[in-house]
């Protein structure tokens, strides 16, 4: 029971026993007083009427007295009179019927007043004459009392609905820091900082409030403090302290996962021999100067261009993977990046267009890394030898389809799903039993099975994702997938569904519409999360509300904050395949057990992703992860 009801409850049976004893009281009190009162009444008239029947009685004059009893019991006060003539024993009684108007039959029934009577001896002188017995009538006892109680409890309703109303409200007023103070606990339970609570009146709450708002801050800056250990990690393992540009390392592992997914793109690798000019000429800090104001520049100008990464990985080289970029977009990014070059190389007092070279890759489906590093190092080094600006590694594959030919294939493909499923287990780290299973999803295409990492590309370019994701959950759930087994499975949702309003709307009506909402958790790219905040909490409300769960995948990979984890509360994170491939001995363990540590402050837990077998499972043990998932236990098809 609330503390309100708690309150409420005491001080409405305080007022009840109030009310009641207030009750009782005036009920005895004017029952004592109205007894009392018909008593003494009685008396009087019995005494009053014995002296004026002394007369007719001493004179035998019997219709005298007759009548003038009649006088006095037509008045209607009094039940019974009985008059006895001693002389000769003769009794008159006149008799009233205990009939009261305007007082219930019950009330009457309760027997409140006792008969009442008044015997007195009517004499002349030494001679008694008659007896004379009047008995009270209890209608106007009965109709007092009753008028009484009507009007006390009427009078005491009325002040206990006031009062009722009078202290919810003030209780409301009194209790609102209180239930303010509740759900700011809950609030930092969950890493939910917000303002501070205002200090309320009530000086024993002010105390309480000043605590939670102290508390608050703490947690805020333990929480920031993490954040700001893995953003300092990620600076001094992963950054390049010249140029502010990720290093070989980073770019390593980005290129590594990005491989490892569907995908499309290209790689460009650049030697700047003029920087070596520059140094030689100037020294080594004008030199740093200019890779720095370079790194900066084409940081602002490519970026609109494509989405890419932007890594110095030795003295005069430079690497860039552009991540989304079909082969026009590709040449539009070269374009620009020779043209922010070729004008910082006019501010530095060197010859644009000379004494650098650019070696540019295009990914194909089934290349491998030493493939397309290969072929982007062998474009350089053509370019350097034939003292060209830039040189394409062109490959004989083609396409299979043009845009078009993809996209019809794709939308009847979805359309009509033709869905092939297979799972990967995600184990547990202390019993290796299951905790979920991914779900893959290939697609039949012209009678052949085509893997995601082929047709995905083109899911993203032709903006397919909403309706692939639509049709993929509705063939799950038509599919009984989700009872196939107690545990749940997962399934990555893409970019444009994460940003689709149409699509959460949708995902709400499918999710209300079937069973075991719990089994199914959606994993959202951290890419998709950093650039849709908005549209990702409105997703994230949506799934928890509804009972199913969500988590985050590649986590880690972006350079930015983990702050987003704080407002989406994901049940989970996977971190980015990256991290498997640091070796041992390398200090980016470090910027490891710092994501795993904030995350844990947040009640999240920790998936390892691409663990391949037991030693590298091994490296992991210390991080106290919840999870793993890799080669270790490869994908396998879903048998219905």
């Amino acid at each position: 029971m609330t503390l309100f009801r708690q309150i409420n409850s005491l001080l409405f049976g305080l007022f009840l026993l109030v009310m009641c004893s207030l009750v009782y009281f005036q009920f005895t009190q004017t029952r004592d007083f109205m007894s009392q009162q018909m008593k003494s009444d009685l008396n009087n008239t019995s005494t009053s009427l014995s002296l004026m029947l002394q007369p007719h009685l001493e004179t035998g004059d019997m219709v005298g007295a007759e009548t003038l009893v009649n006088v006095i019991f037509e008045g209607g006060f009094y039940r019974k009179v009985t008059l006895t003539w001693l002389v000769d024993n003769k009794q008159q009684t006149w008799e009233n019927p205990i009939k009261i108007e305007g007082v219930p039959q019950w009330f009457i029934e309760l027997d409140l007043f006792g008969t009442q009577t008044h015997q007195s001896l009517i004499t002349s002188g030494w001679m008694q004459l008659a007896t004379l017995e009047v008995e009270g009538h209890p209608a106007l006892g009965y109709q007092e009392l009753w008028r009484v109680m009507n009007d006390t409890l009427m009078i005491l309703s009325l002040l206990f609905i006031i009062s009722i109303v009078i202290l919810r409200i003030r209780l409301n007023y009194i209790l609102k820091p209180l239930h303010q103070i509740a759900e700011h606990a809950k609030e930092i339970a969950q890493q939910k900082f917000s303002s501070d609570m205002p200090l309320p009146s009530t000086s024993e709450l002010k105390d309480v409030v000043g605590a939670i708002n102290s508390m608050s801050q703490q947690l805020k800056k333990v929480f920031s403090s993490l954040d700001g250990e893995v953003s300092k990690l990620k600076t001094k393992n992963l950054v390049d302290r010249v140029s502010n540009l990720p290093n070989r390392q980073y770019f390593s592992g980005q290129i590594v996962s990005w491989l490892n997914e569907p995908g499309y793109g290209g790689l460009i690798l650049a030697k700047f021999d003029w920087l070596d000019q520059i140094h030689s000429k100037y020294g080594y800090q004008v030199r740093d100067e200019t890779i720095k104001v370079l790194a900066q520049k084409m940081t602002s100008e490519l970026g609109p261009v494509s989405e890419s990464i932007i890594a110095r990985i030795a003295n005069t080289e430079f690497a860039f993977l552009i991540t989304k970029a079909e082969r026009p977009q590709i040449e539009i990014y070269l374009q620009t990046l020779i043209r922010v070059i070729n004008q910082e190389m006019s501010k530095a007092g060197c010859e644009p267009n000379s004494h650098y070279a650019l070696g540019v890759s295009e990914r194909t489906s089934g290349l491998q890394l030493g493939d397309l590093l290969s072929q982007s190092d062998n474009a350089l080094q053509q370019a350097l030898k034939n003292n060209k600006v830039s040189q394409w590694f062109d490959t004989d594959q083609s396409n299979q389809f043009n845009r078009e030919q993809w996209r019809s294939r794709l939308e009847t493909a979805i359309n009509n799903n033709q869905f092939v499923f297979q799972w990967q287990r995600v184990l547990m780290n202390n019993c290796s039993d299951i905790m979920q299973r991914e779900i893959y999803c290939r697609l039949i295409i012209d009678d052949k099975i085509v893997n995601a990492g082929q047709f995905m590309p083109y899911i993203e370019l032709l903006s397919l994702g909403s309706q692939l994701d639509k049709c993929l959950l509705e063939t799950i759930a038509k599919s009984h997938i989700l009872t196939m087994n107690y545990e749940p499975i997962a399934v990555n949702l893409t970019h444009d569904s994460i940003r689709d309003d149409k699509f959460h709307q949708w995902l709400k009506a499918f999710l209300k519409n079937i069973a075991n909402v719990e089994r199914i958790h959606f994993e959202f790219p951290e890419s998709a999360v950093t650039s849709n905040l908005e549209q990702s909490e409105k997703l994230c409300e949506i799934i928890r509300d509804l009972g199913a769960k969500f988590g985050i995948d590649q986590c880690g990979r972006q350079m930015g904050s983990l702050d987003y984890l704080r407002r989406l509360r994901p049940q989970y994170v996977k971190l980015d395949q990256s991290f498997a491939f640091y070796d041992k001995e390398d200090q980016n363990i470090e910027l490891c057990r710092a994501l795993v540590n904030v995350a844990k402050g947040l009640n999240i837990e920790v998936i390892i992703t691409a663990i391949e077998d037991e030693k590298q499972l091994a490296h992991f043990k210390s991080l106290r992860t919840d999870g793993y998932q890799g080669y270790i236990s490869p994908p396998v098809d879903i048998i219905k």
